[in-house]
């Protein structure tokens, strides 16, 4: 008999089931997942983050909402509005914890506090058995709702392996507050005098961006947006952001492109919350020449046909929280060359499924290596798609969740 809810059983139509993992994951994961979810019965949860476009928390918190709803947890997932000058502010704070030492100043403290106060204004969640919330830019909420009776988790999405010391003193304050923090990886783990947590990331292998496509479906795609396929492709798809390192992808390029023919394509968006963007992609502009195509586009369908028919994908990042675009290429079965940094490491065994990468002259050492030796290809890609259904598939992300959440039943109940 199935242990599925009725809630995921009055959805089998509909997207974002455990059962639809089952050919993935065996029907022994799913009852697994499905027994852990009956047993927090009626629990409803709230995740807070800063925008529902662009960025690896959006890719994440879309099926993972989803899929709570469809296990019976209640699950709503909020957004907190701010100005440009709040998102100028909350981007310098997200780098400043990937490392960069720029100072934030007593002003942006406080354009960064009052805004997020009157979001706090906007928020009811009297009726909430546990708030999550995302990043930097919603993370003093805590600080108004001192009447709390349920836990409080805060979430960091980024490498928070060598914060700059000062600003992270600042934000202390607030993390200090919350029930647990929760870090992708342990080697972002931090002295915080109380709880925390590990949750790897993990895809959703059904959505537009990672379902299967027939060659007809990848070649109308592609045609659409004018990509050439006479030339083997070399791309790299992730938000215009300095830390992903667009102009060492480009010269790594160009130095593949001395021996082997090659087109590059580079695809991305800019977060609503992400101010530096334009500035980063006006410069890769500048850069490109005609054997580069450059798209800000958002076209998950695109990013999916472009993944599944590229020779090489790139992620060559310079600081990474896990790299969710390295995790969707090697689903599709693609030879990814990775930045030899924070979660790629984790998700690429150098020289088995992908390759990684310290500087451009190792990124065109491989993409030459890799584009010469479609048996290479091939075997790389295998072994990658493998490591993901294994580890990284949206289903073992919501077991984590699960097994999390119940730490605090007993508080919650």
């Amino acid at each position: 008999m199935s242990m599925l809810t009725p809630a995921v059983q009055r959805s089998t139509l509909g997207l974002h089931t455990l059962e639809q993992y089952e050919p993935l994951i065996g029907a022994a994961g799913v009852e697994r997942i499905a027994a852990k979810a009956n047993r927090l019965g009626t629990m409803r949860v709230a995740h807070i983050s800063s925008t529902f476009y662009g960025g690896g928390v959006t890719e994440l918190l879309t099926p993972l909402t989803l899929m709570m709803n469809a296990s019976g947890i209640e699950t709503d997932w909020h957004l907190i509005q701010g100005t440009p000058g709040f998102f100028g502010c909350t981007k310098k704070l997200h780098n400043t914890l990937q490392g960069e030492r720029v100072e934030f100043s007593d002003a942006e403290k406080t354009i960064y506090e009052q805004v997020v106060f009157e979001n706090a204004m906007r928020l009811h969640l009297e009726d909430c058995d546990a708030v999550i919330v995302h990043d930097p830019q919603p993370l003093p909420l805590i600080a108004h709702f001192p009447d709390r009776d349920m836990p409080w988790l805060w979430q960091c999405h980024v490498d928070l392996s060598s914060p700059y010391a000062p600003v992270w003193a600042y934000l202390r304050r607030f993390i200090g507050q919350y029930d647990a923090a929760i870090f992708s990886l342990p080697e972002y783990g931090q002295d915080l005098g109380g709880g925390q947590h590990f949750v790897t990331p993990a895809i959703d292998p059904f959505s537009a961006k990672n379902r299967e496509l027939s060659a007809r479906e990848i070649g109308e795609f592609l045609g659409n947006y004018k990509i050439p396929t006479d030339r083997p492709l070399v791309t790299q798809i992730s938000r215009f952001d300095r830390w992903k390192d667009p102009t060492g992808v480009i010269e790594a390029f160009r130095k593949a492109r001395q021996q082997v023919d090659c087109t590059l394509v580079l695809v991305g968006n800019n977060a609503s919350d992400d101010p530096e963007g334009g500035k980063i992609l006006e410069a890769i502009q500048s850069a490109a020449d005609d054997g580069i195509i450059i798209l800000s586009v958002d076209d998950p369908t695109l990013v999916n046909a472009l993944q599944r028919s590229a020779a090489v994908v790139l992620q060559k990042s310079l600081r990474e929280g896990f790299g969710l675009t390295v995790t969707e290429a090697m689903w599709k079965g693609a030879a990814v060359i990775g930045g030899n940094v924070g979660g790629i490491r984790h998700q690429i065994k150098d020289g088995w499924n992908g390759f990684l990468v310290d500087t451009p002259d190792q990124a065109a050492d491989r993409i030459v290596r890799l584009l010469k030796d479609a048996r290479l290809r091939r075997q790389i890609g295998s072994r990658a798609r493998e490591s993901v259904r294994q580890n990284f598939l949206m289903s073992r992300l919501l077991e984590d969740w699960l097994d999390l959440l119940s730490r605090y039943e007993r508080r919650v109940a």
